[in-house]
């Protein structure tokens, strides 16, 4: 069993690119996948750091919008100018992480993967705000996740924890940009990878422990 850690961002649109090829992975090949949260900025103060204004980071960041959707199998999944009409910042990927990791407490690794899936689409797609807590409690029961035990952690020092816990990880790898895949705790790819590529990938790691 190839182990496969998936570092990522719900605002990142390379990283919705990168998941639906990792999902036809694990479905052809002996693959697990680890879902870190790696939050790019945390706050407005982080976003305005970064990017000088909250109007220039929605400026630039839908321009990356477009690298993307060039990438992408279904160009048609990334809506970006349904994102440029919104009133609301470009939001950030704390909030959401926080309730993924909260989801992947209550139900797993399977369930984070789930839930981070419809955020990506909540936010890329439909446009929604998903540093809303309205918008990931609507995720949260359209996917039948439980509820109440993700609010019961939320906010705890548990879960907090185990977000930091991802970060920490991450650093300790060197991984400063994301999607990056950590491959078997030894070989990081920090791209999205085309679905060859990762096919590639993987059959080169199979070779190794023939």
């Amino acid at each position: 069993m190839i182990q496969i850690e998936f570092f990522h961002d719900a605002v990142c649109g390379w990283c919705y690119v990168m998941s639906p090829r990792l999902r036809s992975i694990v479905a052809r090949y002996p693959v697990s996948i680890t879902h870190r949260a790696f939050v790019l900025q945390r706050n407005d103060q982080e976003m305005i750091a970064r990017f000088g204004s909250l109007a220039l980071a929605k400026m630039e960041i839908l321009q990356h919008w477009q690298s993307c959707k060039s990438f992408a199998d279904d160009p048609g999944s990334i809506n970006i100018e349904g994102m440029r009409a919104t009133s609301f910042n470009y939001p950030n990927g704390y909030l959401s992480a926080l309730y993924a990791k909260a989801v992947e407490n209550a139900a797993g690794q399977d369930a984070h993967w789930e839930f981070f899936d419809a955020v990506q689409k909540a936010h890329l797609y439909y446009n929604q705000n998903i540093s809303d807590t309205s918008v990931l409690d609507s995720i949260v029961k359209e996917l039948n996740l439980p509820a109440e035990h993700i609010h019961a952690v939320l906010n705890s020092a548990e879960n907090v924890n185990a977000l930091e816990g991802d970060l920490e990880r991450a650093a300790n790898f060197g991984i400063k940009s994301i999607p990056t895949l950590l491959v078997n705790c030894r070989k990081l790819i920090s791209q999205s990878l085309s679905l060859p590529q990762l096919e590639n990938l993987i059959e080169s790691e199979l070779s190794l422990v023939i």
